[in-house]
């Protein structure tokens, strides 16, 4: 039978939890938060010490590996933030912070708070644009809640958030909520995170009218003539493999994400919507097809911590 996860050292031990955590955000060895001395950092003993504290002997401060993280000025145990991070990034459309009260004992409120810190942790910055010579980029939009404040339209989505999604095939994904659905909500960002080289692949809707301007090539596929997939003669890879125009990618990334919402998380408002987005796209472009298993994603959750700090007030805010 195989072995739980659960089980693990880690995810048992308090001072086992520390030192994965440090081996992962600490590679070299500690580093004071405070000053960022490397050199003269002592680990700190005593019975009345806290677990994993070390002192900077320069700036002569005391310090933990939460400093500096998202898991700072919290008092949970750092065993339970791993449990909760391996189960936020195991779980394919999420877990609930009902979920994850019951299941770490924990209250609802600080199970409510470790979620929005583990998805800020998720939050990737500073990243290269998407795509390039011979890649395919896909971009689409859908609908999710309600814009605070407005009341639900008889018709269409105009009283819902928009969200855009860009997906590389065979690679990542990132998600962006945006103000509306004009040619200026959208060209500045995809601008910004694909590369020029890169063919787009969208559907017939008038605000990516001017990739073809700007990108390698634009095509579309006619969602309102129940087209979905055409093939072409094109041979864009290098490879030689015929060229398919389809937005099926994007739109799978939307049935994972819309299944998660609407069945796990069931409202979201609209001021956290992108620390939602930046949940799923964290999974969608550490997946397992991509090679990356749920231990290796929760290393790359843990490697995120740094230089993050969320500090709601309560659970209503």
């Amino acid at each position: 039978m195989p072995i739980s996860i659960f089980n693990a050292k880690p995810l048992q031990d308090e001072a086992e939890a520390y030192a994965f955590v440090e081996a992962r955000v600490w590679p070299n060895g500690p580093i004071c938060p405070h000053c960022g001395g490397i050199d003269r950092i002592g680990k700190m003993g005593g019975k009345s010490t806290r677990i994993g504290t070390y002192k900077c002997y320069d700036c002569r401060k005391p310090f933990t590996v939460k400093v500096g993280t998202v898991f700072e000025a919290s008092h949970v145990p750092m065993r339970l933030w791993l449990q909760a991070m391996v189960l936020l990034c195991s779980s394919k459309k999420g877990i609930s912070s009902n979920q994850l009260h019951r299941t770490l004992g924990v209250t609802l409120k600080t199970a409510w708070f470790m979620s929005h810190r583990i998805r800020e942790a998720m939050r990737i910055v500073g990243v290269e644009p998407m795509g390039g010579a011979g890649a395919i980029v896909e971009a689409d939009e859908t609908y999710i809640g309600r814009i605070e404040g407005m009341p639900q339209a008889r018709a269409g989505g105009s009283h819902k958030n928009v969200v855009m999604t860009l997906v590389e095939r065979g690679g990542s994904a990132r998600s962006f909520h945006i103000e509306g659905k004009a040619i200026a909500d959208f060209m500045p960002i995809i601008r910004a995170n694909v590369n020029p080289e890169t063919r787009m692949n969208t559907d017939e809707a008038k605000h990516y009218y001017d990739l073809s301007k700007e990108f390698a090539g634009h095509d579309t596929v006619n969602h309102s003539a129940d087209e979905y997939v055409r093939y072409t003669n094109v041979r864009w890879f290098p490879e030689g493999n015929p060229y398919i125009i389809t937005t099926n990618t994007v739109e799978g990334y939307y049935s994972i994400f819309k299944r998660g919402m609407i069945g796990i998380y069931q409202h979201c408002k609209e001021k956290h919507l992108h620390r939602y987005l930046a949940e799923f796209d964290f999974r969608y472009s550490n997946r397992v097809a991509l090679g990356i298993s749920d231990d290796a994603r929760t290393d790359l959750a843990i490697k995120g911590i740094v230089g993050k700090r969320l500090t709601y007030r309560t659970a209503a805010d």
